[in-house]
């Protein structure tokens, strides 16, 4: 992927935006800046109803922010899940502060089936999704499904998220030209997209659906949501470049009967 390379492309690159200033680092919270629930914006109002006195996993929960929303808002429990220990460690903390750690467990492992399993702006990062979903399939009841959003998916003019220094920049410029352009400024050794912090794995949505097709899921409601701006382009035909977030419930599928 990529037509813009070598010396000519990173040189480019280092003059549109030296030592990565200008380029949009993703660690800021647009909802929270605004005073609005994530969950609420991205699922709809109704989600904690949704959700209430039910047993939910959040997947790769971070500091526990969404945890502990769904906690104080009717979920019987919340099991936040994630590989790093010191956020777990925060969410632990923020969840005694907001009177919840009773409704709440942080850890690195879990085994018990749940009812409802959330993840968010994940689906893009995982360096085995395939995988990620056999795991989910294995932590969820018969009667339980995955509540999933994220984005933007590759082909969003902001899908490389560091690397889209402009729209699509990272679909006109080269892996190893943009590569070269972030060792200016990252010091963690990367050679490829999948291994920046939190990873890229260049999730497209056809390449979602056959993840989907080919997993022991399937979906209960699949949505594409528009880019806001230009929602009157979105087309079946366009819908790789033009959908802003991806949003589904999948559930565990029904053995045929012979």
């Amino acid at each position: 992927m990529g037509i813009i390379g070598g010396p000519i492309g990173y040189w480019l690159l280092k003059a549109i935006y030296p030592g990565g200033q200008g380029v949009a680092m993703g660690s800021d919270d647009p909802y929270a800046a605004r005073g609005l629930s994530k969950l609420k914006t991205l699922f709809g109002a109704g989600v904690y109803d949704e959700l209430r006195d039910k047993v939910v996993l959040d997947f790769g929960c971070g500091t526990g922010d969404n945890a502990i929303e769904l906690a104080k808002n009717g979920c019987r429990r919340v099991i936040g899940l994630d590989i790093q220990e010191r956020l777990l460690v925060q969410a632990r903390k923020s969840a005694e502060a907001a009177g919840v750690a009773d409704r709440c467990i942080f850890t690195t492992d879990w085994k018990e089936p749940v009812d409802v399993i959330l993840t968010m702006d994940a689906f893009e990062h995982f360096d085995d999704p395939a995988g990620i979903l056999s795991i989910m399939r294995g932590l969820l009841k018969e009667s339980g499904y995955v509540l999933i959003e994220f984005g933007p998916t590759w082909y969003h003019p902001r899908g490389g998220h560091l690397f889209a220094v402009f729209p699509w920049a990272h679909l006109i410029f080269t892996e190893r030209a943009l590569i070269r352009w972030r060792t200016d400024f990252k010091t963690d050794g990367a050679k490829r997209f999948g291994e920046v912090a939190g990873g890229l794995n260049q999730m497209t949505i056809h390449k979602w659906e056959d993840l989907v097709a080919g997993s022991d899921l399937r979906f209960l409601s699949y949505e594409q949501v528009p880019i806001r701006r230009i929602k009157p382009l979105h087309s079946r035909l366009t819908r790789e470049f033009f959908t802003a977030i991806v949003r589904a419930r999948l559930t565990p599928k029904v053995a045929q009967s012979l």
